[in-house]
């Protein structure tokens, strides 16, 4: 939507895709539907230093995730903006209104970056933006379909108990593969929490150790359409 609007502004971007191997392969026919929707092509890029893929990075590093975020994303799509950004250039980035703490954190660590923060200057949600999206005729990413909130990853290291306990019986061999890579590593994604005499406690778990019924994961909510998102619509 970001993009959409974007174009619909006059703006003429270059657009790229950041492709991750671990993506539900359903991403590509979407990248085609937008493509086509927005009359400009599609440059699809990647790291080919660690093959395009989420769990080389893993074994190459040997880091899954910290409290700076996920070794993954700093590699296979930050690095990429970096090559193929230029100093001058203006950032479309698609957060939404209940995201924009997250363009601050960004800001925070890369001052000298220029952001377009289209939807949020248009007051859109991310529920706004799928419904858009959807009224465009464009059939939404086969992980939203799944019940999943974002389209990360089959298998996001971001992700905590529920989330993987849904990754566990949506794509059971995705599940054993990361519990591999933990155990390979020594590293554990999932924290579980137990209480005794009133006291709460937490301790990591490898995911071969995680009980089934531990976590709870809720889909993403119906899509609506409010009055910010009938206005942006009348302008593309």
């Amino acid at each position: 939507m970001a993009t959409k609007l974007a174009i619909a502004s006059g703006i003429k971007p270059k657009i790229f895709y950041c492709e991750v191997k671990e993506e539900h392969p359903d991403n590509i026919r979407f990248l085609r539907d937008c493509e086509n929707w927005f009359g400009v092509d599609i440059e699809i890029i990647g790291k080919d230093e660690y093959s395009r893929s989420a769990d080389v990075v893993f074994r190459n590093t040997k880091f899954l995730v910290g409290p700076s975020g996920a070794r993954c994303t700093a590699e296979l799509k930050k690095s990429l903006r970096w090559k193929y950004g230029k100093p001058d250039d203006i950032l479309i980035m698609g957060y939404t209104l209940d995201e924009a703490k997250r363009i601050e954190r960004l800001l925070d660590a890369e001052p000298i970056l220029r952001i377009l923060p289209i939807l949020i200057e248009k007051k859109l949600t991310k529920r706004d933006c799928l419904n858009m999206v959807e009224r465009a005729g464009i059939k939404l990413p086969k992980m939203y379909e799944l019940g999943y909130r974002n389209n990360n990853c089959i298998g996001c290291v971001k992700g905590q108990a529920g989330y993987w306990n849904k990754i566990r019986i949506d794509f059971p061999e995705r599940f054993k593969e990361m519990a591999k890579i933990e155990r390979e590593l020594n590293r554990k994604i999932c924290k579980i929490e137990w209480r005794t005499n009133g006291s709460r406690h937490l301790r990591r778990v490898f995911l071969d150790e995680l009980p089934d019924d531990v976590g709870s994961y809720k889909s993403e909510p119906e899509s609506e359409c409010g009055i910010f998102c009938q206005a942006a619509e009348a302008e593309i």
